[in-house]
């Protein structure tokens, strides 16, 4: 495993004080002096095996605003850049310089962009001793070392929006399949999420990383700087109730061996000193309570499974206990999965899965204290905002809301809903200061089939599906969907209520398998999955829409990263 190097540049106009003891000052982020700093590079190594790595750079731009930026550096071995993202990457012997791309020239007063790279080496992979932004040296204040031990640093303050301010952990694990793809360096170093799928994988499955080596690994990436790691709660008893692919390894009625064989060891180790410096991030139990109100009773999309969970309660006890146990962990910031907007946004169930929210977070001892906020669109495909029409649009005598797609529903896109489903949880008695997440990582719906403006105004029917992003058969397909694409990359506080963009779904990880595939894992098969399948109430007797031949919920599936990313808005350079 490789550890991650830093290298911070920071240029000083009061560099050095010339004076009777020869004292030697650098004005750093917080003294008086830096107002007078005006540029920082981080240079981050954030993997490297024997021959290559690979690099995040972020500049920030303290000085006149920019509508255009050049970065240089000098290596001092033999290393070489193979190809860039986010930046027009050049190199003449040692000498590089990154310019910026057309959509990534402007850079204000105190704006960040950051950019990467993979490169080649042999021998030793030197940090670069010097960098300038536009021609200004920017002189290295020390930074990290190959041989430099990790500096966990002390205790955080606890924060409002833990990713303001924060770069968030790139699992390496993750990163090096997405990287082994071709044209996958352009996004192997973007941050997802960690999967705790069942109670190995604290430990670590097959010889890969567990927990705390995930964590140990965040150190190293964290350096002085804050960081955010993102771990996915996900091992509720009889989990997925209304569908198969992610069944759990846990029975309806284990919810002792849910506290203590999973939920416990991952508290503790949480709770080690150790880890103090870190936010920790956490997706808890996705696709759970919204099933307790749409899957149930005499509904026609009820399944018998989610009526056992219901009456059981496991499900409220267990996302009550996981809030409760890792709500105690003092940089530990909890957000529930609160489904979608094609899931929960109409009128019956808008109001009535805040309400079940809200008893899951007052049950076994948890408090809605221990909820930071909520995550939405976890491993689907909801477009983050629909251009071309709204709910408020009447076509030919109609509503949209009478449209085939929208059916009624209140929310046509995922970042309308989760605002408005932010204050529907306020009004039930959540804190007025939660932050709403929004998973992009395959709601990007670009490439050729990506509509420029609204469909024809012949019907409501022509008007939305010409227009809309989403180009799913239907809105409750969400099986390795084809024609899906990379959404908006990971960032904070991008919209009014929202603490970030995440990428929670690791991209290339199947959504289930397309045929029935024996493994160890209790992963079963689902129809949703199959290509071939005419679906059932949930998405309204449709085709499932889901590629074919793919692996086991959790396995890497080439075809589907290539699309991914064929398939990005925004467009990958």
């Amino acid at each position: 495993m490789s550890r991650t190097r830093t290298r911070t540049a920071l240029l000083a106009a009061l560099a050095l004080v010339a004076g009777a003891t020869g004292t030697a000052m650098a004005a750093v982020p917080g003294d008086a002096g830096a107002a007078a700093v005006p540029c920082t590079v981080d240079y981050q190594v954030q993997n490297q095996w024997d021959t290559g790595f690979t690099v995040s750079v972020t500049v920030t731009n303290n000085s006149a605003a920019k509508s255009g930026w050049s970065v240089a550096w000098s290596y001092a071995g033999n290393q070489r850049i193979t190809n860039a993202w986010n930046a027009r990457v050049t190199q003449s012997g040692t000498a590089v310089t990154a310019a910026n791309e057309s959509y990534n020239g402007t850079l204000g007063t105190g704006g960040s962009v950051s950019f990467g790279f993979n490169g080649t080496y042999s021998g030793t992979n030197a940090l670069p001793d010097t960098f300038t932004l536009d021609g200004v040296t920017c002189n290295v204040d020390g930074g990290g070392g190959p041989t430099d031990p990790p500096d966990p640093g002390g205790p955080g303050t606890r924060v409002d929006n833990p990713y303001t301010g924060a770069k968030v952990y790139v699992n390496p694990e993750w990163s090096a399949k997405a990287a082994a793809e071709p044209g996958g360096s352009r996004i192997a170093g973007q941050p997802t999420g960690v999967w705790l799928d069942r109670i190995a994988a604290i430990n670590g499955v097959n010889g890969g990383m567990g927990l705390r080596d995930h964590l140990d690994e965040a150190l190293s990436q964290k350096g002085s700087d804050e960081l955010v790691v993102q771990l996915v709660i996900y091992n509720l008893p009889g989990r997925d109730c209304a569908a198969l692919a992610s069944n759990g390894e846990l029975g309806p009625t284990e919810i002792d061996r849910y506290k203590t064989e999973y939920i416990d060891p991952i508290a503790a180790i949480l709770a080690d000193p150790k880890y103090a410096s870190l936010r920790i991030v956490t997706t808890v139990e996705i696709d759970s309570l919204p099933n307790l109100v749409t899957n149930t009773g005499s509904r026609p999309t009820a399944t018998p499974q989610c009526d056992v969970m219901k009456a059981n309660g496991n499900y409220v006890k267990g996302v009550g206990y996981a809030l409760n146990k890792l709500g105690d962990v003092p940089n530990v910031y909890n957000y529930v999965d609160a489904g979608h907007h094609g899931w929960i946004g109409w009128d019956d169930n808008f109001g009535a899965s805040a309400n079940v929210f809200k008893e899951a977070a007052t049950a076994e001892g948890a408090t809605v204290n221990d909820v930071h906020g909520f995550i939405t669109n976890t491993a689907n495909y909801s477009a983050l905002k629909e251009d071309h029409f709204t709910v408020n649009d009447n076509v030919a005598g109609k509503s949209v809301r009478e449209s085939t797609w929208v059916d009624w529903n209140r929310y046509v896109d995922e970042l309308s809903f989760a605002q408005a489903f932010r204050n529907q949880l306020v009004s039930v008695g959540f804190n007025s200061s939660i932050g709403m997440l929004i998973d992009t990582s395959r709601n990007g719906w670009g490439g050729s089939a990506r509509p420029a403006g609204p469909g024809a105004t012949t019907t409501v029917d022509t008007y939305v599906d010409g227009g809309r992003y989403d180009r799913r058969i239907h809105i409750g397909n969400w099986c390795n969907q084809s024609g899906a694409g990379l959404g908006e990359r990971p960032q904070a506080a991008p919209a009014a209520g929202i603490d970030a963009y995440v990428w929670m779904k690791p991209p290339g990880e199947s959504d289930g398998a397309s045929r029935e595939i024996p493994n160890d894992e209790g992963k079963g098969f689902d129809r949703m999955c199959d290509p071939t399948y005419e679906g059932n109430a949930r998405n309204g007797f449709n085709m499932s829409g889901a590629l074919p031949d793919a692996p086991v919920s959790g396995h890497w599936f080439s075809a589907q990263f290539q699309q991914l990313m064929a398939n990005a808005y925004p467009p990958l350079p």
